[in-house]
């Protein structure tokens, strides 16, 4: 496929960037516009969300498998190069795309003096590709760590042929044309004269071994695709839009490489009272009764396991904030716990009798101005 946007851009990385810097900005940014975070989005926005996810993980599967990103490098195209016959308008006879690609093929021609070219091995170990899925906990599970089924789609070893694709996984031989390097040298007529360059062997296809018997259960591909449910431990104290990385559960590798991993994006359902701040602190409302807030007493504040008692203090305002240490969240991967925070919440009766109405005005003429200082200074700055 040729590039109609710059990959590193895309992940946005640079050229010299490492395969674990790669890895990395592919799960910020497959993070960033995962399909699963846009369902309440509105159906433009999905759609542009769901165009950048595809284009974040094409970018990754070009840029994470050494000989796609080398040809993109050269070549602008993980294709590798294009070359078409006939004149060009627009460049030198014989090639097209103008000075960029005739500059670019020098550079191809060149690179091949001295025995030195550029070259991808075909049977080199390679590493699977990475499985990216997402899982919905609920809110407890993700505080206290929960055992969950995954079911992923991927490729696996093929056990009849240990993935050779030959039969029996030795139903093959050595090529004759590269005696078994799996690359061959190949003279190019070019306006400088003829070249010669190594490039992989189109009979073996650059593995030096040619199947002499195909293996009937993977059709020689070496590989079978397999629907798994893995059962995988959720760390207590994992939160919305975390990422978790189990290793060699991806894609199997190519020519005995590793396997890819399996990459997990959590999302968590709301919880009708807590919400996490901080990741491991938790806040929430209670509501209490006039007149706890003003004699004091005793509530109940419920936490992720039982109800604890707490002591309100008399003359306690609407909105005023407690805090519980150590009853929140497990912290992630570590031994800590976050804290609660409540915020009371003083209730008025939604209705009164007669002979309430008729106590509370008692006692409402009984307050002295000192008493409802707040109040007092308002009165004053309205003059009522």
């Amino acid at each position: 496929m040729a590039a109609d946007f710059d990959y590193y851009k895309i992940l946005g990385i640079e050229r010299s960037a490492t395969d674990e810097e790669i890895k990395s900005a592919y799960r910020r940014m497959a993070k960033k516009y995962h399909p699963d975070l846009y369902s309440t989005a509105s159906e433009e926005e999905k759609r542009k969300a769901e165009e950048q996810f595809k284009k974040i993980n094409h970018a990754y599967q070009v840029l994470s498998d050494p000989q796609k990103r080398a040809m993109y490098d050269k070549y602008g195209s993980e294709d590798g190069p294009a070359f078409q016959g006939g004149s060009s308008g627009g460049g030198f006879g014989g090639f097209s795309g103008g000075f960029g690609g005739f500059d670019d093929i020098l550079s191809s021609i060149f690179s091949g003096f001295g025995g030195g070219t550029s070259r991808s091995n075909a049977s080199a170990p390679r590493k699977g590709q990475d499985i990216t899925q997402s899982v919905t906990l609920e809110f407890k599970d993700a505080c206290f760590g929960c055992e969950q089924e995954i079911k992923i789609n991927r490729s696996e070893g093929c056990p009849d042929c240990r993935g050779t694709g030959a039969k029996g996984g030795t139903a093959y031989k050595t090529c004759g044309r590269c005696g078994g390097r799996g690359i061959v040298r190949m003279s190019q007529n070019t306006m400088f004269g003829s070249i010669v360059q190594e490039v992989s062997c189109p009979d073996c296809r650059g593995k030096g071994k040619i199947i002499t018997d195909t293996c009937k259960v993977c059709g020689g591909k070496g590989e079978i695709r397999k629907v798994r449910v893995v059962k995988k431990r959720i760390p207590a104290g994992i939160n919305h839009g975390q990422i978790m990385t189990y290793r060699g559960e991806g894609e199997c590798g190519k020519n005995g490489g590793p396997n890819g991993d399996l990459v997990i994006m959590v999302n968590v359902k709301n919880h009708p009272l807590f919400v996490r701040k901080n990741n491991f602190d938790l806040y929430f409302d209670v509501p209490i009764s006039f007149v706890t807030a003003a004699l004091g007493g005793e509530i109940w504040v419920p936490t992720l396991t039982d109800p604890i008692s707490f002591k309100i203090p008399e003359c306690t305002q609407s909105g005023t904030m407690f805090k519980i240490k150590g009853k929140g969240v497990k912290m992630l991967n570590k031994d800590g716990y976050g804290d609660i925070y409540f915020t009371v919440i003083v209730q008025v009766p939604s209705r009164l009798s007669r002979d309430q109405k008729a106590q509370l005005e008692r006692f409402e003429s009984s307050l002295s101005p000192s008493q409802d200082e707040k109040q007092r200074k308002f009165k004053e700055y309205t003059g009522k």
